[in-house]
């Protein structure tokens, strides 16, 4: 679990070191201005974002029992995360699977995507879509048990 915060630790690392350097050269807004840059994307890129990711094989059962989409996704993706903050609360109903920590999950969007780990793909009914609309997903959650 640990591994999952080196990403956006680094990014805070490293935008503290820049900020400073630009402080001690005397220009602190651009100092202010990186540092928010910095942490917006470490942000973005921290587990935070995203709900508790499962393995494909418990998503399956679980969506094979409650119907709720599956949502196979990978950290850094910038269309991953304009579904995730588009999805809003309604995320959280959702069955992720990161397939940067699941191979089953990374062959199943290869299998659905002509061989290539093309993300999100969104798995409804037992049927792939391949980065759908936000809306379309949210639309398809509409109805199911919460």
């Amino acid at each position: 679990m640990m591994r999952v915060w080196i990403l956006p630790m680094l990014l805070v690392l490293c935008g503290s070191a820049v900020a400073t350097g630009m402080v001690l050269k005397g220009t602190p807004a651009t100092a202010a201005a990186l540092l928010l840059a910095f942490l917006a994307l470490a942000g973005v890129n921290s587990p935070l974002i995203f709900p508790r990711s499962i393995d494909a094989g418990e998503a399956q059962r679980r969506s094979a029992v409650d119907g709720r989409p599956i949502v196979y996704w990978r950290p850094g993706c910038t269309y991953c995360i304009r579904l995730r903050l588009r999805l809003g609360r309604t995320a959280g109903r959702l069955h992720w699977v990161n397939i940067w920590r699941d191979p089953a999950g990374a062959a199943e969007v290869r299998a659905a995507n002509d061989g290539n780990e093309t993300v999100p793909t969104v798995v409804v009914e037992g049927r792939p879509h391949t980065n759908p609309d936000p809306a379309w997903v949210r639309e398809k959650l509409s109805g199911r048990p919460r």
